[in-house]
């Protein structure tokens, strides 16, 4: 049996949810998987409109944070403004990320840290939380050098 790719899976999860197919929608996310890393709404905007001339940059950042509450994107603040990037883990699940505050580029963390603050929080209930750390990636810091 032939692997769905991420883009394959992404459009059912796109469909499973509720949303029509689009060729703008399918780009979008086509965009973000071969970014692979975090990039700003503008820069998904700039890319899309070079494709669809007089796409609304509402509409982008509509699709963006729609497609971050079903799971398909994760959304990060990075120097003060929303970054965007396709979920990095193919079945969409939880985990944490290493984020290069220079290029934007992401290293999965295959550890959650919540265990530690749960047993601190006793009689609270945790409802959500977001765990990533910030730093220059090698080549970053070789740059600087």
């Amino acid at each position: 049996m032939e692997q769905m790719t991420l883009l394959e899976k992404a459009l059912v999860k796109v469909k499973e949810n509720g949303f029509k197919y689009t060729k703008k929608r399918e780009t979008l996310l086509d965009y973000l998987i071969k970014r692979n890393r975090y990039v700003s709404a503008r820069e998904v905007y700039d890319y899309l409109n070079e494709q669809f001339p007089g796409l609304s940059y509402d509409t982008v950042y509509r699709n963006l944070r729609e497609f971050c509450e079903i799971g398909l994107i994760e959304d990060t603040e990075l120097q003060g403004e929303m970054k965007f990037r396709f979920s990095c883990s193919g079945n969409f699940e939880h985990h944490h990320h290493f984020i290069c505050t220079v290029c934007g580029k992401t290293k999965e963390i295959y550890m959650c840290p919540m265990n530690f603050f749960e047993e601190q929080l006793s009689g609270c209930e945790i409802e959500g939380h977001r765990f990533e750390l910030y730093g220059r990636c090698e080549n970053c810091q070789k740059l600087n050098e």
